[in-house]
């Protein structure tokens, strides 16, 4: 286990950069199809422009987009003192700088940490994990997410989340690009190369549905690996396993709803935030966390 909490960090680089491969060998395929498609390369060359322009802002402003959707407002020490403390402390303990803390106003029992490094962190908790955990639970939930600041999780996982958003967002323009050339005159198809431009099509509708799906597996990967070690890191951290052991507890048998559960976020959360009405079989199937139960089990094993 130490080898690899001391890896981790280096690990986590190279995955961020394999990525960022990843996502312009996808966008590049997806623009290359619809581009042969419609008989003009405009699509290839703005897909192209678009994704190196995003992958700078998801580098860079990929917490701030992550803390947006949650909705998550910046607090101070004045603010929530007993918060702000355990936050503080903990960060001591673990040599990190203190990172930016956030409220949700969500009252579902959850928290996340975001950003490109430990030098720009931030910690976000939901308003309902600060009214019902107490603060040996809460100080589990802290040492979890901070554990994900040391190992350099939160780049890799950040960057993910944004860059699966912005794949399925061109497929999606893809596909109601159909939907509208369809009612208003069909496609160009470039002269007497239709029966070429049949292959591409098929090719662009097969890669607009799998693609979103394929970077949705990669981040349920990263996410089931991740979680299980960040518990492990937080209870070295805390030396009380109890305390998150508890709090999962909690969370486990929390059936609030999240409203701004967000596919392309999911991963970031210390559970997956579909709950109640905001889940489904969909996100049962691809779920972006391994079972409490198993969580809590393997936790019971290390505190012995």
């Amino acid at each position: 286990m130490a080898a690899n909490l001391y890896t981790l960090q280096s690990s986590n680089v190279r995955r961020t950069w394999l990525l960022f491969v990843v996502f312009f060998l996808v966008v590049g395929a997806l623009g290359y199809a619809i581009s042969m498609y419609y008989g003009d390369p405009t699509f290839l060359i703005g897909a192209i422009i678009f994704s190196i322009v995003y992958s700078f802002i998801s580098y860079y402003s990929s917490a701030s987009i992550a803390l947006g959707l949650a909705r998550a407002k910046e607090i101070q020490k004045a603010d929530n003192p007993m918060l702000w403390n355990i936050v503080e402390n903990l960060a001591i303990t673990a040599g990190l700088p203190m990172p930016k803390l956030y409220i949700t106003p969500e009252l579902q029992i959850n928290a996340f940490a975001t950003g490109r490094d430990p030098q720009h962190a931030a910690v976000a908790v939901t308003a309902g994990a600060l009214q019902r955990l107490d603060k040996d639970e809460l100080q589990g939930v802290i040492a979890h997410e901070l554990s994900h600041v040391g190992n350099r999780d939160i780049l890799v996982s950040t960057v993910a989340a944004v860059l699966a958003g912005i794949i399925s967002l061109i497929a999606d323009i893809f596909l109601r690009s159909l939907f509208f050339g369809g009612m208003f005159g069909g496609r160009s198809r470039g002269g007497n190369n239709g029966e070429a431009q049949e292959i591409f099509f098929i090719a662009a509708i097969v890669l607009s549905i799998l693609a979103p799906i394929g970077t949705m597996l990669i981040q349920l990967a990263i996410s089931r690996r991740r979680e299980s070690l960040a518990d492990a890191s937080g209870v070295l951290l805390t030396r009380y396993p109890e305390g998150l052991i508890s709090a999962l507890r909690k969370i486990q048998l929390d059936t609030t709803p999240m409203q701004t559960a967000k596919d392309s976020t999911a991963h970031l959360w210390l559970d997956t935030p579909f709950k109640g009405k905001g889940a489904s079989w969909w996100h049962t199937l691809f779920a972006t966390h391994p079972p409490i139960e198993a969580r809590i089990k393997a936790l019971q094993q290390i505190s012995g």
